[in-house]
């Protein structure tokens, strides 16, 4: 997906995600008449891995990678469940203790917002302490609108409802503009079958951390690209603090930077790197 778009997907996959938990909890509400925090567990839990499922399968699915959207999903998921598990009781614990007030419910939601933050970091190229950032304050918002609506409607579940899905969207559209806004590299794909798509290379950046493979084999490669004209592992971007080094892996098949073949060369912004028949060009923001 384009950086311009990932925040309409990640409010759309949010709102959907708290919609199909909670559309779950009151279909087999087993649990209602317990103690608050236990039923506020198993909603939170069934919350948080329909949101973060979802969420984290997006970049797979925009990608068309049915092995990555399962992978990050079932990983997002198992995050989000213990962050919906652990956030809405403590956010409940929180209400009560302020006496009901709106800052307990924003503060246990953004709780959760945070912790939900730190899959897209795990799921996709960025650093995990801007899905973090983002989820925060996704949850903070979301946890205001919810508390106003419950105010104006009552606790009813049209209420309920409606309130829930208003916090997923935000915590979707906050964790991808707080990602947007702070990404420093990205490649966009500006021909081939993924054409438009942007893949945030943030977290491959320092020195010290991990290469990112660029391929057309989504087993082998970070940035698996659907071209059969590159190699399973084409070509291998490393950070450099600063900047990126581009190197070729492909054995014979070439990689292009501004039309010119190299076996590595550093990188600069908008850079045209081309692999088999597919081109791209590099960003970085400063």
């Amino acid at each position: 997906m384009s950086l311009r778009m990932r925040a309409y997907y990640y409010a759309i996959l949010g709102a959907l995600g708290a919609l199909v938990g909670w559309r779950i909890s009151e279909t087999f509400g087993f649990w209602r008449g317990v103690n608050v925090y236990v039923s506020d567990l198993v909603l939170g839990a069934l919350i948080g891995v329909c949101l973060g499922a979802l969420i984290g399968a997006s970049e797979g699915l925009l990608a068309q990678s049915w092995f990555r959207a399962l992978r990050a999903g079932a990983l997002a998921g198992g995050i989000g469940l213990i962050a919906g598990a652990v956030g809405l009781p403590l956010g409940e614990f929180v209400f009560q203790i302020t006496g009901g007030e709106l800052v307990g419910r924003a503060l246990g939601w953004g709780l959760f917002g945070w912790l939900l933050g730190l899959s897209e970091g795990l799921t996709s190229g960025t650093q995990m302490w801007k899905g973090a950032a983002g989820g925060i304050v996704g949850g903070i918002v979301g946890g205001i609108v919810l508390f106003i609506l419950q105010s104006l409607l009552g606790v009813t579940a049209l209420g309920k409802m409606l309130g829930l899905v208003v916090l997923g969207a935000s915590v979707g559209v906050f964790i991808a503009l707080v990602v947007v806004m702070l990404s420093r590299a990205w490649l966009e794909v500006t021909s081939g079958k993924l054409q438009g798509t942007s893949f945030i290379l943030d977290k491959f950046m320092p020195a010290h951390g991990p290469a990112a493979i660029i391929g057309s084999s989504e087993f082998k490669a970070d940035i698996a690209l659907p071209d059969p004209s590159m190699a399973a592992q084409h070509a291998r971007l490393k950070g450099a603090d600063t900047h990126f080094v581009i190197e070729d892996m492909s054995v014979g098949l070439g990689t292009f930077v501004n039309g010119r073949k190299v076996e590595g060369a550093r990188l600069a912004n908008n850079a045209v790197i081309r692999l088999g028949n597919t081109e791209l060009v590099y960003h970085e923001r400063r």
